[in-house]
């Protein structure tokens, strides 16, 4: 099979076409189950690109395929205090529906691997829902693994 052309590139918050390919990407996630499922709110909606334009270590990447978004991840740089390295989180990560089962998500987890290496970073995390096989067998068959460590938890304000 021939391989697919899809691009990964960051996104430029100074654009208002990449905002809102962004936006119309992360918004799609959060109706999804696996998401929120429900949509983004306006408020949301109107401020996270200009606080992503200036957060620190945020890295935020489009996959596109002939031009059409098809996919989107968030990441966050961290640093791990008993290495003395810098870490990198995937917050979101997210293909729309149509295009699953495709290797996008695998070219945009390819692509924050080599991010990762490039910012110096020791290791990258990620958090994925229990009722969620299908992308812990995507992160499992990408190398992550289980951390027999910890426990994600909460606390909402």
């Amino acid at each position: 099979m021939p391989e697919m052309p899809l691009s990964v590139r960051p996104v430029d918050f100074a654009d208002a076409r990449d905002v809102a390919i962004y936006l119309d990407l992360l918004d799609a996630y959060a109706r999804d189950p696996m998401g929120a499922d429900s949509p983004l709110p306006a408020d949301v909606r109107e401020r996270l690109p200009r606080d992503l334009a200036v957060h620190p270590g945020v890295h935020c990447l489009i996959a596109e395929l002939h031009g059409t978004p098809v996919g989107m991840a968030t990441c966050f740089a961290g640093y791990s205090t008993f290495r003395a390295l810098p870490l990198l989180n995937i917050h979101d990560i997210a293909v729309l529906p149509e295009w699953r089962g495709r290797s996008v998500a695998q070219r945009l987890l390819a692509e924050i691997v080599d991010l990762g290496r490039r910012l110096g970073c020791c290791r990258i995390t990620l958090e994925v829902r229990d009722d969620n096989p299908r992308a812990r067998r995507l992160y499992e068959r990408a190398g992550f693994i289980p951390s027999t460590c910890s426990l994600f938890m909460e606390k909402p304000l």
